[in-house]
């Protein structure tokens, strides 16, 4: 039996890679490892690393540097998107015994470290009140500035069978969220569909059909979609039941159809804005995020202009502001004119002023509705209360205690919206109210302001 008996994980980027650890940790787990405690040195660190700024190399870089600090003795193995790209030279830093470039060979590549047995997925999402489920991997759309086609090139989708049995694991543990997360989820099931008659197709809204017979008190929310994806078959199946989360994250980029152009983007701005117009009519009340890149070669003040008009015209509830980030080997490394520091900087503070002020009018308008919300931990602002996200993405917060309340489902009708979400009156738990007194539940004066978290991207 391997000597090799505690480890530490560390992950770096999006909900897939944090799928993707929590799968290896349970894989070392099923082969006789423990995570390491606080303070315990780990025989074997794991770290999953991240690559698409040079803001991202730089955290892998710090991130295995600490750990083999904090652990002498390690082992450390690297893997993720920095490590595919720049293996030799992530092989080069401290504790590193070896670099993942190929995730389809985990089990291999750990086989030294005695890993013998592999798990068909996960059971459980350690850390998060919700679940990431990976459903697909790889990307073939090779936007200009975008280095994640070169490090996940291969497009690959999951059985959709071996995907609802992890959901129902899931389920079954007790998790009452799940995020459908991929490299492109838009893309899951092309490459099943190749070379089948169209009756044997697989594709999202396929899942999304199967998923949502399961039985169980959970709810689905999907992490990403290209706007143009949101197509009538996938739009139909979300509508059909309470399950989906009414929120959909788009990602626009550039509101610029010059900027798009540059891009290798696929849609211009008139094609984006009726899209979430056709969204907005078939779903109900949905909340609208997206991501959005400052600082694009060329980007001028007419070209940002246009992105925030097109952002005010959806009505986002929330913008993932990117400043844009060379990446070598991408057609946008090339370009020349680039935008200087500060005007980047500068324009990332005016689209930040217009988040705040897009996602203020958006609660406002949930005011008296009941939404269902995941309650995440106790409101550090306001003791004996608690937060939560709404299913509509909305920050919500309500009296009630959190060690009871935690990871649960609490329908709150809103009450009221303040700077950065809304404050609210839980309604029914198990079929009793939760307050006896409900005026008891709102007593801060309308006029104050507050900010509240908005939800975290890796919840």
């Amino acid at each position: 039996m391997n000597a090799l008996r505690t480890c530490r994980l560390a992950t770096l980027g999006c909900k897939v890679n944090q799928y993707e650890t929590q799968y290896v940790k349970e894989m070392l787990e099923v082969n006789g490892y423990r995570e390491a405690r606080a303070g315990e040195p780990a025989d074997v660190c794991i770290v999953n690393t991240c690559t698409v700024t040079a803001e991202a190399d730089a955290k892998g870089r710090q991130l295995i540097r600490r750990l083999a600090h904090e652990n002498p003795g390690t082992a450390i193995v690297v893997m993720g998107c920095f490590a595919t790209r720049e293996p030799d030279a992530v092989a080069r830093l401290p504790r590193v015994a070896k670099v993942i470039t190929d995730k389809q060979r985990l089990a291999e590549e750990l086989r030294e470290f005695g890993v013998s047995r592999v798990p068909r997925g996960i059971s459980r999402f350690d850390g998060h009140q919700r679940a990431f489920v990976k459903v697909q991997d790889g990307c073939l759309l090779h936007c200009s500035y975008c280095i994640i086609p070169h490090v996940r090139p291969v497009l690959r989708s999951r059985p959709l069978e071996e995907i609802v049995e992890e959901v129902e694991r899931l389920v079954a543990g007790g998790c009452p969220e799940i995020v459908l997360t991929g490299i492109h989820l838009g893309h899951y099931g092309i490459d099943l569909s190749r070379g089948k008659s169209k009756a044997e197709w697989r594709r999202l809204w396929h899942l999304l059909e199967r998923l949502a017979e399961l039985p169980g008190d959970f709810r689905i929310r999907l992490s990403s979609l290209e706007a143009a994806e949101a197509r009538e078959n996938l739009v139909r199946v979300l509508a059909s039941s309470p399950r989906f989360c009414p929120h959909l994250h788009l990602c626009l980029q550039s509101g610029s159809d010059r900027i798009l152009k540059l891009m290798k983007r696929r849609y211009t701005s008139v094609g984006f804005l009726e899209r979430c117009r056709r969204l907005r009519q078939s779903l109900d009340q949905p909340a609208f995020t997206t991501d959005v890149i400052i600082g694009f070669p060329g980007e001028t003040d007419a070209d940002f202009e246009a992105t925030c008009r097109v952002v005010r015209d959806v009505g986002f509830c929330k913008v993932h502001i990117f400043s844009y980030s060379p990446r070598a080997g991408t057609r946008a490394a090339a370009m020349t004119d680039a935008v200087p520091p500060a005007l980047v900087a500068e324009r990332r503070r005016k689209l930040l002023d217009l988040e705040h002020e897009l996602a203020d009018a958006y609660f406002r308008t949930l005011q008296g509705r009941v939404l269902d919300v995941l309650v995440e931990g106790a409101d550090s602002r306001r003791p004996g209360w608690v937060r939560g996200t709404s299913c509509r993405y909305a920050p919500v917060s309500f009296e009630g205690h959190a060690a009871a309340l935690l990871r649960r489902r609490v329908p709150v009708q809103a009450v009221h919206a303040v700077q950065g979400g809304l404050y609210g009156i839980p309604a029914l738990i198990d079929g009793l109210p939760i307050l006896q007194s409900p005026a008891k539940a709102f007593s801060l004066p309308v006029n104050r302001r507050l900010r509240l978290p908005l939800p975290m991207a890796n919840n």
